[in-house]
């Protein structure tokens, strides 16, 4: 398996090379379903690294590949917009007025009062309530998986561990709880080339999560008090929207899919980290006091959210080159968090780095993840519980990987427990 993955990466690579730079279009979801975007990216870094694709499925498109380029943009709202009614956030153009928005598709002043509504869940206190709870469900989790036999580490550990914590977040039917990484899928992923089904087909498949959110929202509304994450969306002024539930919906799209994404996939790319380094797996065991400077290793190594998209708001420079108007502009985080002027070594995954947090995962200025300490948290308990309990989970098949040039994901990994 490793051999055969080496051939595909080294066969990339010489493609990368070998392609005009002016023909590059690094957004190509097949470079992230068979796990070979890297050396495009290499390329870009070292030879133009804000590069202009003229054409594309998308449109034309920048894409911004270094660190600093990319807090540059990240950080400057006022001259790169994340606004629905210029294309919103990500590469594919998610034009909609403001009012059905989620509010990482808002400028201020909107985008900071309905972010403000959700950030009492992911203060300090409201983090640690949470600790105890998605500790004892991690621990019931791992305590069912079968040992010495094959199963799906994505379905029985990430997907069913966010899944319950989401419920938790949006106090949601735990019952019905596998809605939300589904739902969260459908957002995500691009149809896949042999499904059959049409798009009326596929819209009609994500409503039954639509009604869901629609029914916890009557209810809500008017029942103030409540602090879980639709009570505060529901009940707020800003954010609750009483004549059609629009953006509310578009809010809960955002935190099913931000809550879904880095937490998920991070846990999965992590155990494909230590498949590649088994002795970061031992050293974490002998010293599971290391997994503070792991956990923010594990999201930098993994990349959960490929880009970012903004739109220029006036003409700028960028990296020696004239971004115009109303250009789309692709910040990269793969790419960002391989930019060796920046991050040490950056093609290793070192788990005791000097400064694990210097890394664009959860990006910069207004628009940095509500949740990020969150994450880092479930990451660190679920690893901490993993340690306790196995000497290794060998990898023993391919993953099957979103198709998504948006979020860097897993549908499926095939593990086998060491007895």
């Amino acid at each position: 398996m490793a051999d055969d993955a080496s051939q595909i990466i080294q066969s990339a690579r010489e493609r990368a090379y070998a392609t005009p730079l002016d023909q590059f279009h690094v957004a190509d979801v097949g470079h992230f379903t068979s796990d070979t975007y890297a050396p495009w990216f290499e390329r870009l870094r070292a030879e133009d690294p804000v590069h202009y694709c003229p054409a594309s499925e998308y449109g034309p498109y920048w894409s911004v590949t270094k660190f600093q380029d990319i807090v540059a943009v990240d950080s400057n709202h006022e001259a790169f917009s994340s606004s629905s009614e210029l294309g919103g956030i990500t590469i594919m153009d998610a034009i909609e007025p403001n009012e059905r928005s989620s509010f990482i598709g808002l400028d201020p002043p909107a985008h900071d009062a309905q972010r403000r509504v959700v950030t009492p869940m992911f203060s300090t206190p409201g983090i640690a309530n949470l600790e105890p709870l998605i500790r004892s469900r991690a621990a019931a989790i791992l305590d069912e998986l079968p040992v010495g036999e094959t199963f799906d580490f994505v379905d029985k550990v990430s997907v069913e561990l966010t899944s319950q914590m989401l419920a938790t977040l949006f106090d949601f039917p735990f019952e019905e709880r596998r809605l939300l990484p589904e739902a969260s899928d459908m957002i995500l992923a691009r149809p896949a080339d042999d499904d059959p089904r049409t798009l009326e087909e596929r819209q009609a498949a994500f409503m039954p999560f639509v009604q869901k959110f629609v029914e916890l929202w009557e209810a809500r509304k008017d029942k103030p008090g409540s602090v879980d994450l639709l009570s505060l969306l529901a009940g707020d002024p800003v954010t609750r929207k009483d004549e059609l539930p629009f953006g509310y919906i578009g809010n809960v799209v955002l935190l099913t899919v931000a809550g879904s994404d880095t937490t998920r996939h991070s846990i999965t790319g992590a155990l494909m980290a230590f498949q590649d380094y088994p002795e970061a797996y031992d050293r974490l065991r002998a010293d599971p006091a290391l997994l503070d400077s792991a956990v923010p290793e594990i999201i930098r190594w993994q990349s959960p959210v490929a880009h970012m998209r903004r739109t220029a708001t006036r003409d700028i420079e960028l990296g020696g080159k004239r971004i115009r108007k109303g250009d789309k502009v692709v910040m990269w985080y793969v790419s960002g968090n391989r930019d060796g002027d920046v991050i040490p070594d950056p093609d290793r995954f070192i788990i005791d780095r000097e400064r694990p947090r210097q890394h664009v995962a959860f990006g910069f200025g207004i628009h940095r993840c509500v949740g990020n300490r969150l994450a880092e948290m479930q990451l660190k308990v679920v690893w901490e519980e993993i340690l306790k309990r196995f000497k290794r989970i060998e990898v023993v098949g391919a993953p099957r990987r979103l198709n998504s040039n948006f979020v860097k994901g897993y549908e499926a990994l095939p593990v086998r427990i060491v007895a």
